[in-house]
C-alpha cells in the first residue's frame, strides 16, 4: 500500500546531507566503466572505476557489493597446477604477496583440491531486488526483478535509440528521469504484474533526480556508511549504466557536463522503491530490516583473512601470473645478445610501420621472414593524427583517434585532379545512394508494406541467399569503396590543404602539418636513415553479420579502420613543403624516399596499398618487391593463424581464411586480440627473432633519441593505458562473461543500433562475446594482467608515474606489471612503486613447451 502521508519530505533534507549525498552519487557513478556503441565499439577496462585500489581489494569489493567474481573457477587453477603452469615456487611467492591471508603452502594446496562454494555470497549491502530474490528462493520471475530489468531496458532502448526504431519514444526530448517518470505514471504494466500502487509511488517522487534519490535512500533506511555501496550495487544491476556513462564521457571530452548516469540511477532506485512500497508483508519487512542491520557492519575490502575462500583464489591467480611472467622474462633475457646490436646505420631496403596491435606482431615477423632486409616499426594505428575523417557526401565524420582524445583536425575526402563538376557528381551519387537506401529500408519495415513486400519479393532473394551461404558473394557490401566507379575510387584521397566544411576549418594550416609530422616521426623513433619506401599500414577487419565488427578494427582509430590515418600521414610526409620544414628542424627525408599508406586486413592478412599511382616511377621496382614480400608475409601469417582457427592442413589456408571473412554464419572470423598479455616499448632489436605468438603489443621506442622523455611520457599515458584497457576487457570477458561479457553471439539482437541483447529482451550486454575468448572446448584467451616492458631508465619512468596519478595507480595497485629493460636487457626489474624496483628472475620453460603460445597445450 502507498502511504502518501509519509512519502516525500524533501524540505527535511538539510544542505549538508545533500552535499554528502551528491558526493556519494558522484563517487558511485565514477565506478562505472563506459560502453561505446556498436558503430565504434572499443575495448574498455571493466574495472576502470576501481583502479585506485588494489586488484585483490577490487576482487573483494565485487564479491561483497556487486555479488560477482573477477577470478577464474578453482578448477582452472587446479588444471594449471597439473600442467605445470603453476608450481610450488610461484605459490610460495604469491603467499608472500598476501601474507595477511594467513595461509601456508600446505593449506593452500589443500584448498586447491576442493572447489569454492558455488555462487556468489550474499551482498553485504543488499538491494530491495536482492531481498525479494532471497524470499523467492532465487526465482527472479517470481520476485519481479527480471520484469524490472526488462522494463528499464525497454525504456532505455527506446530513449537512447539511434535510428533503429520506426516509432520514437515520445518523451525522448526530455531528460531521462523526467522522460521515464512522464511515461511511468501512465504505465499499468507493473501493476498488472503485481506491483501495487506503482504509478502513485512514481508520481509522489520528486521531479529532480537527485532529490528523488535522497528521498528513496532516506525512506529505505540505508545506513550512512553503506549509501555509496548501495548506489554502486544499483548501478551495476543495470548494464545500461555503462552506456549512460559513455554519454557522460563523450560530453566531458567536449567540455560539457552530462548527468545521464545520475538520471538512470534515479530510475533504477525508483523502481526498487516501488517494489519496496508494494510489499508490506511481515516477511519482507523483517528481511529488509535484517539486511539493513548487516549493511551497518561493512567489512574492509583489503582484509582477505575475512574471506578465506576469496584469499585462496586471489593467491592462485597471482601464482598463475608469476609463472607466466617468469617465462616471458626468461624469453626476453635469452634474447639479450640480439638486443645489444646497435641499430644499423645502413639504409634499410624498406621500412614498414604497423599498429602496436597484437595481430600486427604476427604479420611483422612474417614480413621480416619474407624480406629479412626490411625494418618493421610499431606505433599506435592512428599514426599520431587525431582526426575527424569526413567521406565524400558526408558533413560529419568519425573520430579517427583513441577514445581518450578529441579529434584536433577535420580531414575531408576529395577526388584528386577533379573539377567542381566531377566532384559534385560524386557527391550527388553518394547522397542519392543514401536516400534510396533509406527509402527502401523504410518501405521494407513499414507496417503497410512489410507483408506484401515479403510475399512478392521474397523468392527473388533465393539466389542471393544461396550464393551468400556458399561464400560466392558477400551478404553486405565490400567495406573498401562505397560503390564508386573504379576510376574515381582510385582518385579519392584525403585533402590536407586548409578548407571549410559548414563553417568548420578543415585540413592543416600554417605550421600545423610540419609540427604534426615532426612529433609523429620522433614518437615513432623514425628520424633516419629513411628507406626508399616507407609503408604506413593501418588495420581493419572484414567480417559479415557481426554486430561487434568495429571491435575488430583499430582501437587507436576509435573503433574504425585505419586507412584514413595512414593516408593522411603519408600525404603530409610526402608534401614538399612539410619536408622542407622538417629539414630545418633536423629531420632530413631524402628526395627518393616515399611514404605509402596501406590497410592490413587482420581477418585475411591481405595488405591493400593506397595511392600507388602517386609513387614516383623511379621506385617502381621497389614497390613491386614490397608487394611481393607483403603477399609472401600474408601467406606465412595465415599459416601461423591456421591452428587456432581450426583449419585443417589439407585445406588451402589462403582460401579458407578469406572465406571466413565472407561467411555470414561464421562466429569466429578471427580471434581479434585474444591472448594479449604483454606490452613492449623498445627498439625492434629487443624482440626481433622472438616468436611472441601474437600476444604482445610492440611499440618502437629508442630512449637515446628521447632526451626530454616526452615520448616516454606519451607511451606510458596513452598506448600503455589503452593496452591495459584491452587486456582487462579480455580478462573480464574470460573470468566472468555473464557479468563482463556479452554472452552467446548466436543469440544477439541489436538494440537501438548501439548495443546487443542476448535474446529478445533483458539487459544490454557489455564486453566481448563468449566466442571471442573460447572456442567451444577451451579458452583461447589466457586471463593474465598486462606485463609492460620499457627500455628506459627507471628514474625517467618514476618521474612519469609521480606526475600522472592515474597511471601510477595502474602500476602500484597491480593492474599492469611495469618492468624496466636494463642496458643489456639481461637484468629485468619490476616496479613496485615509484623509486622501488625489484629484480625478476626469468626461467625458460622446458624444451618443447610454448613460451607465449597456446594457453591450453
Amino acid at each position: 500500500m502507498i502511504q502518501t502521508a509519509l512519502a516525500i519530505r524533501t524540505a527535511s533534507i538539510d544542505t549538508d546531507s545533500d552535499i554528502r549525498l551528491e558526493e556519494r552519487i558522484e563517487a558511485a557513478c565514477a565506478r562505472v566503466a563506459p560502453l561505446w556503441p556498436l558503430k565504434h565499439f572499443v575495448a574498455v577496462n571493466p574495472f576502470l572505476g576501481f583502479t585506485g585500489q588494489s586488484f585483490a581489494a577490487t576482487a573483494a569489493t565485487f564479491e561483497r557489493v556487486v555479488r560477482t567474481r573477477i577470478l577464474m573457477p578453482r578448477a582452472f587453477y587446479r588444471k594449471a597446477l597439473d600442467q605445470g603452469r603453476i608450481d610450488d615456487a610461484a605459490l610460495a611467492q604469491a603467499l608472500q604477496l598476501h601474507s595477511e591471508a594467513g595461509l601456508d603452502l600446505d593449506g593452500l594446496k589443500r584448498a586447491l583440491g576442493s572447489d569454492a562454494p558455488p555462487g556468489a555470497p550474499p551482498a553485504v549491502v543488499a538491494t530491495v531486488a536482492e531481498v525479494l530474490d532471497r524470499l523467492a528462493t532465487g526465482d527472479r520471475y517470481v520476485s519481479l526483478v527480471s520484469f524490472m530489468i526488462d522494463e528499464i531496458s525497454a525504456f532505455c532502448a527506446s530513449y537512447f535509440d539511434e535510428g533503429q526504431a520506426n516509432w520514437q519514444n515520445p518523451a525522448r526530448r526530455l531528460k531521462p528521469y523526467t522522460a521515464w517518470r512522464t511515461l511511468a505514471i501512465y504505465d499499468r504494466n507493473p501493476e498488472v504484474m503485481g506491483i501495487a500502487g506503482f504509478r502513485k509511488t512514481v508520481a509522489a517522487l520528486p521531479r529532480n533526480p537527485v532529490q528523488a534519490i535522497a528521498v528513496i535512500v532516506e525512506r529505505l533506511g540505508i545506513p550512512a556508511r553503506a549509501v555509496e555501496d548501495y548506489l554502486v550495487r544499483a548501478l551495476f544491476d543495470l548494464n545500461w549504466s555503462a552506456y549512460a556513462r559513455y554519454v557522460g564521457w563523450s560530453a566531458q571530452l567536449e567540455g560539457r557536463r552530462d548527468d545521464t548516469l545520475v538520471e538512470l540511477l534515479a530510475i533504477r532506485l525508483a523502481w526498487g522503491f516501488a517494489l519496496f512500497e508494494a510489499r508490506t508483508d511481515a516477511a519482507f519487512r523483517a528481511a529488509w530490516a535484517e539486511a539493513m542491520d548487516e549493511a551497518a557492519k561493512l567489512p574492509v575490502d583489503h582484509r582477505l583473512d575475512e574471506r578465506p575462500e576469496l584469499a585462496v583464489d586471489v593467491i592462485l591467480q597471482e601464482a598463475y601470473e608469476i609463472v607466466f611472467r617468469r617465462n616471458l622474462v626468461g624469453q626476453l633475457a635469452a634474447n639479450a645478445s640480439a638486443q645489444r646490436a646497435a641499430r644499423p646505420a645502413v639504409r634499410p631496403a624498406v621500412q614498414a610501420a604497423f599498429c602496436i596491435d597484437v595481430r600486427s606482431e604476427i604479420f611483422r615477423r612474417a614480413l621480416e621472414t619474407a624480406c629479412p632486409e626490411a625494418e618493421t616499426i610499431g606505433f599506435a594505428g592512428f599514426f599520431g593524427f587525431p582526426i575527424e575523417y569526413v567521406p565524400i557526401g558526408h558533413f560529419r565524420g568519425g573520430a579517427q583517434c583513441p577514445v581518450l582524445l578529441k579529434p584536433a583536425f577535420i580531414i575531408c575526402e576529395t577526388v584528386k585532379d577533379a573539377d567542381a563538376v566531377e566532384e559534385a557528381e560524386v557527391l550527388g551519387l553518394r547522397l542519392l545512394r543514401r536516400r534510396v537506401a533509406k527509402a527502401f529500408k523504410s518501405f521494407k519495415v513499414s507496417a503497410v508494406s512489410s507483408f506484401s513486400y515479403v510475399e512478392t519479393a521474397g523468392l527473388g532473394f533465393a539466389a542471393k541467399i544461396a550464393t551468400d551461404s556458399a561464400g560466392v558473394t558477400r551478404p553486405v557490401p565490400s567495406p573498401v569503396i562505397d560503390g564508386l566507379d573504379p576510376d574515381i575510387a582510385a582518385r579519392v584521397s584525403p585533402r590536407i590543404a586548409p578548407g571549410q566544411l559548414e563553417g568548420r576549418p578543415t585540413g592543416f594550416a600554417g605550421t600545423q602539418a610540419v609540427d604534426m609530422a615532426e612529433a609523429v616521426l620522433k614518437a615513432m623513433s623514425l628520424t633516419g636513415p629513411f628507406a626508399r619506401l616507407v609503408l604506413l599500414a593501418g588495420h581493419g577487419s572484414s567480417t559479415t553479420n557481426n554486430p561487434h565488427a568495429s571491435g575488430l578494427d583499430c582501437g587507436a582509430c576509435g573503433g574504425h579502420t585505419g586507412e584514413a590515418n595512414a593516408r593522411v600521414a603519408a600525404a603530409i610526409l610526402n608534401d614538399a613543403g612539410v619536408r622542407e620544414g622538417l629539414r630545418k628542424r633536423g629531420i632530413d627525408i631524402p628526395a627518393d624516399c616515399w611514404f605509402v599508406g596501406a590497410l592490413h586486413d587482420t581477418t585475411t592478412d591481405d595488405v591493400k596499398l593506397f595511392d600507388e599511382q602517386d609513387v614516383p616511377a623511379g621506385l617502381a621496382a621497389d614497390l613491386a618487391r614490397l608487394k611481393t614480400a607483403l603477399a609472401q608475409a600474408a601467406h606465412l601469417a595465415r599459416l601461423e593463424r591456421r591452428a587456432l582457427l581450426g583449419i585443417k592442413d589439407a585445406v588451402s589456408v589462403d582460401d579458407a581464411i578469406k572465406a571466413r571473412s565472407r561467411d555470414w554464419s561464421q562466429v569466429r572470423p578471427e580471434w581479434g586480440l585474444a591472448g594479449n598479455a604483454a606490452f613492449i616499448a623498445a627498439p625492434r632489436s629487443v624482440t626481433r627473432g622472438l616468436d611472441l605468438s601474437g600476444r604482445a603489443f610492440l611499440h618502437s621506442y629508442m630512449h637515446e633519441q628521447d632526451r626530454d622523455c616526452r615520448v616516454l611520457e606519451l607511451i606510458m599515458t596513452a598506448p600503455m593505458v589503452v593496452a591495459s584497457w584491452i587486456n582487462l576487457q579480455y580478462y573480464g570477458s574470460t573470468v566472468n562473461n555473464s557479468a563482463f561479457g556479452s554472452g552467446n553471439k548466436v543469440l544477439h539482437n541489436i538494440v537501438g543500433q548501439l548495443g546487443v541483447l542476448e535474446g529478445n529482451a533483458g539487459d544490454l550486454r557489455v564486453g566481448l562475446p563468449w566466442q571471442s575468448v573460447h572456442d567451444g572446448k577451451r579458452f583461447i584467451h589466457e586471463p593474465v594482467r598486462l606485463n609492460v616492458f620499457i627500455a628506459a631508465p627507471e628514474a625517467a619512468m618514476d618521474d612519469v608515474l609521480r606526475r600522472h596519478p592515474g597511471v601510477c595507480d595502474l602500476v602500484v595497485n597491480g593492474w599492469v606489471m611495469l618492468h624496466s629493460l636494463g642496458d643489456s636487457q639481461e637484468t629485468i626489474r619490476r616496479c613496485v612503486e615509484p623509486g622501488v624496483w625489484t629484480e625478476v628472475q626469468g626461467v625458460l620453460p622446458p624444451l618443447g613447451r610454448p613460451l607465449l603460445g597456446d594457453p591450453n597445450p
